[in-house]
């Protein structure tokens, strides 16, 4: 199973690199944030009709997420929904068998970050009670935290930033104690360049300069069947990079 996840940046403006990404990596689960798109203004083709199950939750020229999963991979259209707390269309959630799929576009804080922290506070409780049911997770997207100063380059720390403060990056390892791994890291545990976001200036993105705050996390049962999570840097004219998962 191959699963991507990609902060477009505004689907309409990187539709063509959309096209070309899909039919480049051929993921059986996309995830897709920030489509800044209302649902009548999403280009009807940039998926296979005929191939894919598709959910596009957006309402306006702000946010928005996405998910999309092959049709070879279920027989039946999913289960799409949204946990309780989504608000502004930030969170898309999908049922594939035991496993619960989610494409997440968590807040940036920089006009309300106490809203930011209430909604990863929400989706903290929101693991705690999914894996108590049972389920198992694998939540894609851009959370706007770099976990630790390894996930931002040198040049770029700034204490006190948005994006790298403590209780921001509490909270954040606080969800992953709920049985979450983050798959970037597990399988590339020492590399200081291993970034998904740059400023789009100075050419940042070229030098490498730049933040870890894309993520894919699952639960610590599927870790095992995980063999690549790659940040793929040349690709594209968002500000950040697709993250593509592989997995048994």
């Amino acid at each position: 199973m191959k699963i991507a996840t990609w902060n477009v940046n505004g689907v309409r403006a990187r539709e063509a690199q959309l096209q070309d990404f899909v039919e480049r990596e051929k993921p059986d689960v996309m995830c897709l944030q920030e489509i800044k798109a209302a649902q009548a203004q999403v280009p009807g083709l940039l998926f296979d009709p005929g191939g894919y199950w598709a959910y596009w939750h957006c309402a306006s020229a702000y946010s928005g997420v996405a998910l999309h999963v092959r049709r070879a991979l279920a027989a039946n259209r999913p289960g799409f929904g949204h946990p309780p707390f989504d608000h502004e269309c930030r969170i898309v959630t999908a049922d594939l068998g035991p496993i619960t799929f989610a494409s997440i576009y968590v807040p940036n804080g920089g006009k309300d970050f106490a809203a930011k922290m209430r909604f990863l506070e929400a989706l903290d409780l929101w693991v705690s009670e999914r894996h108590g049911s049972g389920r198992q997770l694998v939540l894609c997207g851009d959370l706007n935290v770099a976990r630790a100063e390894i996930d931002v380059h040198v040049k770029e720390r700034k204490p006190g930033a948005i994006g790298q403060r403590p209780e921001e990056r509490d909270l954040l390892a606080r969800i992953l104690a709920r049985g979450l791994v983050d798959l970037g890291r597990a399988l590339h545990p020492d590399d200081d360049a291993l970034f998904t976001w740059w400023a789009p200036w100075r050419n940042l993105r070229q030098r490498n300069i730049g933040w870890r705050i894309d993520y894919a996390l699952a639960s610590e049962q599927l870790v095992g069947r995980v063999t690549r999570c790659d940040s793929l840097r040349e690709f594209g004219t968002s500000d950040h990079a697709p993250l593509v998962v592989e997995m048994a």
